[in-house]
């Protein structure tokens, strides 16, 4: 049986969860990055890099690709990864029997603290969030693409999470009443990829979050709770010091619903909630 190929174009944090489980079930996985350094990182964990945009072309690895996963974010200029090879990016898809573009629930905008699911109107109220839309509609363009769309709810795992801030005394608990985000594990999100790939269905769209749309604030005081340090001070949102990215995430609240992640696909998430989570870190990083 030939070898599987995954083109994994900007081989980033979710990128690397699946090429953890993709590798020792016998697939190849490619990554592309623009920097040399994370090359190096790439290949330590058993993906082979490309520099890309930059060094390296891309038509070799994408003649041999069966799959392939976009993980850039769009930007000013629309999709990085289309806007640099969508010519090649065409002529490679009688090839590909699955891509996957991982995109944001950003796109739903402003729901007060309401649930969305895949079918809720597209509505986003940021600029980051109309971007996602954007390039969600241009990936869709492409002719005979077998793409599935993954919003991902805001991400966290080893090495990305609340605990450095909180061990630093940087933490803050920034109260907005009635503000909740919804959350997804990296090993989750990897899990999600890896079912897809084992049964597509071009043209699906999945949520990607856990079952526990919960307030910032109680993230950050439960962090600090594990770690038996103080709560970090509470601040009122209206007055509180912060960058306008950071301000910017507040301008939406909303509950993801990931019904079709469960049903469709058969998975059953390894952190349905962010105590499950967190606590598996701390865990994990306690053995490290």
């Amino acid at each position: 049986m030939k070898q599987k190929t995954l083109l994994s174009l900007g081989h980033g944090f979710s990128a690397r969860g699946l090429a953890k489980l993709l590798i020792p079930a016998g697939w190849r996985v490619i990554g592309t990055t623009r920097s040399a350094d994370k090359a190096r990182e790439i290949i330590a964990s058993g993906v082979e890099a490309l520099i890309w945009p930059g060094r390296d072309e891309i038509s070799p690895a994408l003649d041999e690709a069966d799959a392939l996963l976009i993980s850039p974010a769009p930007g000013k200029d629309g999709d990085p990864v289309l806007n640099a090879a969508r010519d090649r990016i065409e002529a490679a898809v009688p090839r590909l029997f699955w891509a996957g573009y991982l995109s944001t629930t950003g796109v739903y905008g402003d729901h007060a603290g309401g649930w969305v699911d895949e079918a809720t109107a597209l509505a986003p109220s940021t600029a980051r969030g109309h971007a996602r839309v954007e390039a969600e509609a241009a990936w869709r363009a492409i002719p005979g693409l077998p793409l599935h769309i993954f919003r991902l709810a805001g991400i966290y795992g080893p090495g990305r999470g609340p605990f450095a801030k909180v061990r630093a005394g940087t933490a803050r608990r920034v109260i907005k009443p009635g503000q909740v985000f919804s959350r997804i594990h990296v090993d989750d999100i990897a899990q999600v990829l890896e079912a897809s790939l084992r049964q597509p269905d071009p043209g699906a769209i999945y949520n990607l979050c856990d079952d526990d749309p919960a307030p910032p604030q109680d993230v950050i005081g439960y962090a600090a709770a594990l770690l038996g340090l103080p709560q970090p001070p509470a601040e009122d949102f209206e007055t509180a010091e912060m960058t306008p990215m950071a301000r910017s995430f507040y301008a939406e609240s909303k509950k993801v619903r990931n019904d079709k992640i469960k049903t469709e696909l058969g998975v059953t998430l390894k952190y349905p909630d962010y105590k499950t989570g967190l606590r598996a870190m701390l865990a994990e990083a306690s053995e490290g």
